[in-house]
């Protein structure tokens, strides 16, 4: 299943597979749904020089669009399992985005496992990979 309701993917996959009463999110980023840019700025220059970024920025954006992703399939945030959390910086954005993910799902339930990964698709500095309840 695709929606227009998030970014486009940047390979060949769905936004989100449908198995049973499971949902199977392909990884979300932060780019903007319009294709216009990346919320909070880009993680490096079109040469790929490091630029300063806002990881709160992104990882707002990177819920909002699994949010109009799980919509789209018909579910919620609150009907979400479980979460893999894809960081290119750990030790400088992990207190920021911890903190950010805490005003979403902290109540939920959520179980998530945070790695720090070498680099993403596009020059973001956090992704999701998730699994909800349809």
């Amino acid at each position: 299943m695709k929606t227009d309701a998030a970014p486009q993917p940047v390979g060949a996959y769905v936004h989100c597979r449908r198995e049973g009463d499971m949902l199977f999110l392909s990884g979300v980023g932060s780019r903007l749904p319009d294709g216009s840019g990346i919320a909070g700025g880009a993680t490096e220059d079109a040469d790929g020089n490091p630029q300063e970024y806002d990881v709160v920025a992104q990882t707002e954006q990177v819920i909002a669009n699994v949010r109009a992703i799980l919509e789209a399939a018909g579910s919620s945030l609150d009907r979400v399992v479980d979460v893999t959390v894809f960081l290119t910086n750990m030790r400088r954005d992990f207190p920021d985005f911890n903190a950010t993910w805490a005003r979403h799902f902290e109540d939920l339930g959520v179980a998530r496992t945070t790695v720090e990964v070498g680099a993403l698709p596009t020059p973001i500095a956090v992704e999701f990979k998730v699994v909800a309840r349809a």
